[in-house]
């Protein structure tokens, strides 16, 4: 079985590359080296909430996720960020959707919408859809927020 974890994280710096090492400092991944996954969840997989504690041992391992991630830089402005995932209840496989924008509503309709369409385009009876979405404020410095899904980490050959 394969337990995939949920985490969000938001940041703030002075520029917006420092504000996402702020956000995969909060998530609890950032001395990891990220390889992005596309959105498929493989059968057994069990998805879990939860912030992501980095065993020590692991520095610079590298790190496979499913991201997503938005970053805002004007004032009065939001960064929100989400997944959505939907799971053959008696399987466990399923399809993770990541997306982003400037508005939480329209990431959560985006989240759904697209679920429901790549849902409609295959023939497995998929759970009700989840979604994590987390947001944070601009108020003068760069800001980033992200949602992870962490399949498992590696080391280097």
């Amino acid at each position: 079985m394969l337990t995939i974890q949920v985490t969000t994280g938001t940041g703030e710096g002075p520029t917006p590359l420092a504000a996402f090492d702020a956000a995969l400092l909060d998530a609890g991944v950032a001395n990891y080296n990220l390889i992005c996954l596309s959105s498929v969840i493989p059968e057994a997989s069990v998805i879990r909430r939860a912030k992501y504690v980095t065993p020590i041992d692991e520095y610079g391992r590298r790190l496979y996720v499913v991201m997503a991630r938005h970053d805002a830089s004007t004032v009065g402005s939001t960064a929100w960020a989400g997944l959505g995932w939907a799971q053959e209840p008696a399987t466990g496989r399923g399809l993770f959707v990541e997306l982003h924008g400037g508005d939480r509503r329209q990431v959560q309709d985006d989240i759904e919408a697209t679920l429901d369409s790549m849902i409609a385009s295959r023939s497995l009876p998929y759970g009700d859809i989840q979604s994590e979405i987390v947001g944070i404020d601009c108020r003068g410095r760069p800001v980033c927020a992200l949602t992870m899904a962490i399949y498992r980490s590696e080391l280097w050959d």
